[in-house]
C-alpha cells in the first residue's frame, strides 16, 4: 500500500517542538507579561491560543503511529502485536511521565516543609489519585483536566494512552478504509474527522467545555491516521512537492493570521474563537509530510530534528519550573522587572530546555532501550549446549558457529 520511502519524517519530528514551545510560553505568559510587556502585547494573540500546540500533538500521534504501524498492524487483528504496540508506547512515554510526576509531588511537598510559602491545595494528593496517575487512567473520571494530574500537562497523556488502547482497533479500520478510498478522498475524511471538536466550540462558545478533551483526542488521533492513510497513498512528483512546501507556509501564516484576526474581531457568542485554527493543523501536518522546500527544510535541520526528539521532556517539565519559580517570587519576592527580568525569563526557558535534554539522554532513551528488551527477544539465542568430550575439535568448531549465530540473531534487537 505503501509508495512513500519508509522511515521517520524529519519535518515531523521537528514541528513536535514547535508544538511544545508553542505550549510552554503559553503557560509562561504571565511571566512574559511581567518581564517584557511590549513584547507580550505585540504577541498575546499567538500566545494566549498556545494550549492548541496539544490538538497539533493529538493529530501529529495520530498520523505517526500510522505511518510506522499500518502494514504491521492493520491487516488483521493480532493480540500479541497489540499488547507489544501498547508495551513499546509504554516504553516511549511511562519513564518521562513517571519521573516528572514524582519531580512534582516532591516540589509540592518541598513547598510544606520549607519556607512561608505553603501550596495552594493539597486536596488532590491522595492515595487515589495517584494510582490513577499510576496507570495513566486519571483523566478518565473527570470533565474538566484541570487538577487531573500532579504535573498539569499530563493530561494529555492520559488522553493519548487512551487513544493507544484505541489503536488496535482503529487501525484495522483506517487499513480497509484505505485500501478501498483514493488518497484525495482520505484527505476529506480525516478533514470530517477533525471537525468534531470544532463543531462543539461553535455550539457551546467554548473550547473548555466539560468532557471536550474526549472528542479532541479520539477524533483529532483518527484525523492523523487518516491523513496518514493518504500520505502513503500518494506519488508526489518534485513539483507536487514543492508546491505542498509553499502551502505550509502559507498554512503556518493562515494560523498566525487568523489568530491575530479572532483577536482583533472577538465574537461575544465564541469566547474561544482562535480554537478555530485547529481546522488548519491536518492539512499543515500533510503538506510538511510531502513537502519540500523552505520550512520543510527547515524543520529537517538536525537542529530542529534533535529538539523535536527532546520535545517530550520539555513539555513534561516546563510546568514544574514554571511552578518552582511561582514558588520562588513568593518566597523571596522576586520580580522579573527592569532591565535584568528579560535575562532572567531566558534562563527559566533555558532551565527548562536543559532539563529536558538530561531527561532525555538519562530517562527517556535507556528506559525506551530497556523496557523494548524485554519485548523484542526473537535475536536471543538459547544458551548453548555442552558439547561433547569426546570431540574437542569438532566442538569447538560447533561452538564458534553457534557464538556467530546469536550475534547474527541479537543484532537486530540491539538496532531496535
Amino acid at each position: 500500500m505503501s509508495v512513500l520511502p519508509s522511515g521517520e519524517i524529519k519535518a515531523l519530528t521537528g514541528l513536535r517542538i514547535v508544538a511544545a514551545v508553542w505550549v510552554v510560553l503559553f503557560h509562561f505568559r504571565p511571566l512574559f507579561w511581567e518581564a517584557a510587556p511590549g513584547f507580550s502585547s505585540a504577541l498575546s494573540p499567538v500566545l494566549d491560543r498556545g494550549a492548541q500546540g496539544v490538538d497539533l500533538f493529538f493529530i501529529l500521534s495520530g498520523f505517526v503511529l500510522t505511518w510506522n504501524y499500518l502494514e504491521k498492524m492493520g491487516r488483521t487483528w493480532s493480540t500479541r502485536a497489540t499488547i507489544r504496540f501498547l508495551w513499546l508506547r509504554l516504553a516511549r512515554v511511562w519513564p518521562v511521565y513517571l519521573v516528572t510526576l514524582h519531580l512534582a509531588a516532591a516540589l509540592v511537598i518541598f513547598t510544606i516543609y520549607v519556607g512561608h510559602v505553603p501550596p495552594e491545595s493539597t486536596a488532590e494528593f491522595n492515595a487515589v489519585s495517584y494510582l490513577r496517575q499510576l496507570f495513566l487512567v486519571q483523566l478518565w473520571f473527570q470533565p474538566y483536566f484541570d487538577f487531573s494530574s500532579w504535573n498539569g500537562p499530563a493530561w494529555s497523556i492520559s488522553a493519548e494512552w487512551l487513544a493507544y488502547l484505541l489503536f488496535g482497533g482503529l487501525i484495522l479500520v483506517v487499513f480497509r478504509v484505505a485500501r478501498a478510498t483514493r488518497a484525495r478522498s482520505l484527505l476529506v475524511l480525516a478533514m470530517a474527522a477533525s471537525l468534531p471538536p470544532v463543531v462543539l466550540l461553535l455550539a457551546s462558545g467554548q473550547f473548555y467545555s466539560p468532557w471536550s478533551w474526549l472528542p479532541r483526542i479520539v477524533m483529532q488521533f483518527t484525523a492523523g491516521a487518516l491523513a496518514c492513510a493518504a500520505v502513503r497513498k500518494l506519488r508526489p512528483g518534485d513539483r507536487t512537492r514543492y508546491a505542498a512546501g509553499a502551502a505550509s507556509l502559507l498554512l503556518v501564516a493562515a494560523v498566525v493570521g487568523a489568530l491575530y484576526y479572532f483577536d482583533a474581531h472577538p465574537n461575544p457568542r465564541i469566547t474561544d474563537a482562535g480554537g478555530l485554527v485547529d481546522l488548519l493543523f491536518m492539512p499543515l501536518v500533510v503538506t510538511l509530510a510531502i513537502g519540500a522546500g523552505t520550512l520543510p527544510r527547515l524543520l529537517s535541520t538536525r537542529v530542529m530534528v534533535y529538539l523535536g526528539q527532546v520535545s517530550f521532556g520539555l513539555y513534561m517539565v516546563h510546568e514544574i519550573v514554571h511552578n518552582a519559580w511561582i514558588w520562588a517570587t513568593k518566597q523571596f519576592e522576586l520580580t522579573l522587572t527592569g532591565p535584568m527580568g528579560i535575562v532572567m525569563l531566558l534562563g527559566l526557558l533555558a532551565v527548562a530546555l536543559g532539563i529536558a535534554c538530561l531527561i532525555y539522554h538519562l530517562v527517556e532513551e535507556p528506559a525506551r532501550h530497556w523496557m523494548r528488551r524485554m519485548v523484542d527477544v526473537r535475536g536471543v539465542a538459547p544458551a548453548p549446549r555442552e558439547a561433547p568430550a569426546k570431540d574437542t575439535a569438532t566442538a569447538g568448531r560447533l561452538q564458534n558457529l553457534g557464538d556467530h549465530e546469536s550475534r547474527s540473531e541479537s543484532r537486530p534487537a540491539r538496532a531496535g
